[in-house]
């Protein structure tokens, strides 16, 4: 462990210590910690600068729009949406998984480019996919569909639509 880690005794209590509104469960022998949208760059900074946090393995969402068996964490206000980010520590050979809830009514996050800048294309298909906007984002454009594609397909409520795709000897769309 470099001068740079903090002394507690894991990155979570360091964490905590740091940001109190933090909530930390433990889920499949790894830490999640459930924080403020407002909060998620510094969050992510902090763990990088001062935990020794070192990758971004990846940034995605989850939409609950139908998900009526979905576990209720004490302390936390359940919102349409989640935005969730795997980090890992090499130094300290440990993960940690941030979770945001965001609420449909403003389904926007700040960036994490600044810390990682791998993370510009996890946040464009975020955006893609599911319309959660990354504020501070440096090209927030669509990444899989095209440009004039209406919608976020993997929202549970957008519109289930057929696209007619032509297979080859096959006579035609079914």
């Amino acid at each position: 462990m470099t001068q740079a880690a903090s002394a507690y005794a894991s990155p979570t209590d360091a964490l905590v210590a740091e940001f109190p509104s933090a909530v930390v469960v433990e889920s499949h022998g790894q830490s999640v910690v459930y924080i403020d949208k407002a909060l998620l760059a510094d969050v992510v900074e902090y763990l990088r600068v001062s935990e020794e946090f070192t990758m971004c393995l990846d940034v995605t969402a989850v939409d609950h729009l139908q998900d009526s068996e979905r576990a209720q964490i004490a302390g936390i206000k359940r919102e349409r949406f989640e935005v969730v980010v795997n980090l890992i520590s090499h130094p300290r050979n440990t993960r940690i998984r941030l979770i945001v809830q965001v609420p449909e009514s403003d389904p926007s996050v700040p960036t994490l480019t600044s810390s990682f800048s791998g993370t510009s294309f996890p946040e464009r298909e975020v955006y893609d996919m599911f319309g959660i906007t990354f504020d501070g984002h440096p090209d927030l454009t669509r990444i899989l569909m095209p440009d004039e594609w209406v919608g976020h397909p993997l929202r549970k409520d957008d519109a289930p639509a057929r696209v007619p795709v032509t297979f080859k000897g096959d006579p035609g769309p079914r």
